[in-house]
């Protein structure tokens, strides 16, 4: 037995004559795939660096100066996996962070390490700022993806026999009783069956089209004298959890088998007069990255609609099977595949974790968080004329969850209803499922009102529901423009037109999270309404720019990417450094999802050594490492992650006590920077300034529960607590809710 060092896979030599034939052919096809007969090099890894206090301060590209990215990302999502085993949540949410770093992982493997793979196999070779090449990075995102999938079925094992003793119980086959497995041989053949198909492969029926992370039972079966294989997909409209009756059960509270078990324990049924010898789950993660030829998009809609189809057939990044999964078997479908071993993984437990978020829909308040009620800032019925007087004098902030996106229906309604209103601009990113902002454009479409929307086809895994939101916009008489073939439209604006005594007023709402109901109850988001003329007029320019040909260089207030976003941010960054070689205090907050550009961190970088105190909240990736000395000593790096997900972007500048701030939706990643249109807002509130510098982003400095602090060997740990535990987000909570008593 052969144990791949990459993916963890153990090979067995074949048993047969057969097998050894399957495997020469899929080796001898490999090597043509690849166009030579070389023997594939093993992959090697480089260790993690730690400071060397030997780097020159003058060479801020040496690659000890850099985390890679991609291992960074890695450690975001062990710090989610963090929170599942951590007691002080209740433990139905710790199953809810179990889910969600199963469906981050899912995403990774899609993403990042099929865009990975496919540089491997073209061989392109792509060294990363901190010197990692493809194949060094390649390695190193599968060991470290490798020992996460362990770890979340540790931590499922733990959170099992939790659940169990507040009489929520999983039951696996060996301790299934005759009553029960009665039972599920009547639920198999009444709910299940039905919806099943079993396809066989053979000379005769091609190798089925396996779906991007579907769960699959690999069939053997003894079919007169021959041995024949068939596939079985466990259906995804299914639940994964099958509740058993309480009498069944023989136990109090509520029981849960696996469907996949019901599924294998019951397989016969599906193959009358043969003998299933076998029954073998796999799953297969496919590259799901959406690529758009700019020039092929003669019509995106078409193009994206196009490459949506052929993502279905995406290069396979891994193939998961499980243990006891005969060699005979794992050949046939890695020769179907036309997979070798580097992207075969025998996880110690279930496949999918994301599908465990199904239990955390079951009715036990007393095993989540207690509910809050966010306010709304103006009621759903409220009189425009109100809303739009306020805002006319009035900048106004609301910040999610703690407050309600009510608001932003609300001001949207109000545009609908007003019969001053004329028009109404808007960027949809991710709109979700449901959303009632789609009625509503509608109906001021209907009402006579032009309405402008630009909905971003590429925004990923929300392609397909994009589309059909676009199509039916425009089924209703909505101007509808889909962005770039080049660039993701990712900045959220939404412009009202009103005609007033005095002339035209605009009003905006511009925010650092999406236009989506469901999200801004569980990120932290804020959004800004103003009438103040420079931004209205910056952002009437951006919807110029989106929906003509706009070329403006330079806007009068607001931050826009790819214009001139990238170049002010270090104008602001390199003003803080004049600062402080002049001698007066210099500081900066910055709070971003990620970062990960290596200019714009040797910006950083130099402001350090110019003596700037950076205080950086960096939710997800950090390719910066702090404390490093005569490089990054004055900059400090902290990760919040907690019962909310940190998805604001704040930028403050203390500019020699003539501070400025700006929120938006970019970080400081090339793509936010260079290849997405994104905007920065500035708050010229000074009450909101204020606000967010001494309430918001105080708390997130204080934290002492949720926080992980980075260091300069890439590590993090929890803050040292000088003054009691403090959590940020629940300091939120209570404050936004005392403010709206």
């Amino acid at each position: 037995m052969i144990r791949d060092p990459i993916s963890g896979a153990h090979r067995v030599d074949m048993d047969s004559p057969a097998d050894a034939a399957v495997t020469e052919r899929r080796q001898r096809s490999e090597r043509r795939s690849r166009g030579t007969t070389r023997a594939k090099p093993v992959l090697r890894v480089i260790p993690p660096r730690t400071h060397d206090a030997a780097i020159d301060p003058n060479d801020l590209k040496n690659p000890g100066l850099y985390i890679n990215r991609e291992l960074s990302w890695l450690e975001f999502n062990q710090r989610v996996l963090a929170q599942a085993f951590d007691s002080s949540h209740p433990l139905l949410e710790r199953v809810k962070f179990l889910s969600i770093v199963g469906t981050n992982l899912d995403e990774f493997l899609m993403i990042r390490v099929a865009t990975t793979l496919k540089k491997l196999r073209e061989g392109i070779e792509d060294v990363a700022p901190d010197g990692y090449n493809t194949e060094q990075q390649l390695y190193a995102m599968r060991s470290r993806a490798r020992k996460q999938i362990d770890d979340q079925a540790a931590c499922w094992d733990e959170l099992r026999r939790l659940l169990a003793a507040e009489k929520i119980t999983i039951v696996e086959p060996d301790a299934w009783t005759p009553p029960m497995r009665e039972y599920l041989a009547a639920y198999f053949t009444r709910e299940i069956s039905p919806v099943l198909t079993p396809l066989a492969f053979d000379p005769g029926h091609p190798f089925p089209l396996i779906s991007n992370l579907s769960k699959n039972f690999a069939v053997v079966v003894r079919h007169g004298n021959r041995t024949k294989f068939a596939r079985v997909k466990v259906p995804d409209v299914l639940p994964r959890f099958v509740q058993l009756p309480e009498n069944i059960a023989d136990r109090d509270g509520q029981t849960f088998v696996f469907l996949e078990d019901v599924i294998q324990a019951n397989m016969q049924e599906l193959f009358p007069g043969t003998q299933v010898k076998g029954a073998h789950l796999f799953r297969i993660i496919r590259d799901a990255d959406l690529e758009i030829e700019q020039d092929e998009a003669d019509d995106l809609l078409e193009t994206v609609d196009r490459s949506l189809k052929q993502l279905r057939n995406g290069a396979i990044s891994l193939l998961q099977v499980d243990a006891a999964m005969p060699a005979r078997v794992l050949n046939i479908l890695a020769e179907n595949f036309e997979v070798g071993d580097d992207v075969i993984m025998r996880p110690a437990y279930r496949l999918g974790f994301g599908d465990w978020m199904q239990l955390t829909t079951l009715h036990r308040p007393e095993l989540k968080y207690p509910p809050f009620s966010p306010k709304s800032l103006w009621r759903p019925d409220e009189d425009p004329e109100v809303l739009f007087d306020q805002l006319r004098y009035q900048d106004v902030l609301v910040h999610h969850p703690y407050e309600s996106f009510g608001s932003v229906e609300a001001f949207l309604r109000a545009a609908v209803k007003d019969p001053h209103v004329i028009a109404i601009k808007m960027t949809l990113y991710r709109i979700g499922a449901n959303s009632p902002l789609i009625n509503l454009l509608i109906q001021a479409a209907e009402a006579g009102k032009q309405v402008a929307v630009l909905v971003e086809l590429k925004a990923r895994f929300d392609e397909r529901n994009n589309i059909i939101w676009a199509k039916r916009l425009e089924s209703h008489g909505i101007h509808v423009v889909y962005g770039f073939a080049d660039l993701k439209t990712h900045a959220k604006q939404c412009m009202v037109v009103r005609q007033e005594a005095d002339g035209i007023q605009r009003y905006v709402h511009t925010a650092t999270g999406n236009y989506n109901p469901d999200t801004a109850k569980v990120y932290t988001d804020l959004g800004y309404f103003t009438a103040d003329p420079d931004i209205v007029s910056d952002v009437s320019d951006v919807f110029n720019y989106l929906t003509g040909y706009s070329n403006r260089k330079e806007y009068r207030s607001m931050l826009v990417a790819p214009v001139q976003l990238r170049t002010r941010l270090c104008e602001l960054i390199n003003r803080e450094a004049e600062h402080a070689k002049a001698g007066r205090p210099a500081r900066m907050i910055l709070k971003v999802n990620a970062v990960t550009d290596d200019q714009m961190i040797r910006v950083l970088y130099r402001a350090s050594q110019a003596g700037v105190q950076t205080d950086m909240i960096v939710r997800g990736i950090c390719s910066l490492r702090p404390g490093i000395p005569g490089v990054s000593d004055n900059i400090t790096v902290r990760s919040i992650v907690g019962r909310f997900l940190e998805h604001s972007r704040i930028f403050w500048f203390h500019n020699g006590g003539h501070e400025e701030m700006y929120i938006g939706s970019a970080d400081l990643m090339e793509r936010n920077l260079d290849r997405r249109v994104e905007t920065l807002t500035p708050i010229k509130d000074a009450e909101i300034v204020e606000h967010l510098r001494d309430v918001v982003l105080h708390a997130y400095l204080q934290d002492t529960e949720r926080a992980f602090v980075l260091d300069s060997a890439g590590g993090y740990s929890k803050p040292h607590a000088t003054g009691g535990p403090f959590n940020a987000q629940h300091f939120l909570l209570q404050h936004y809710s005392e403010g709206n008593e």
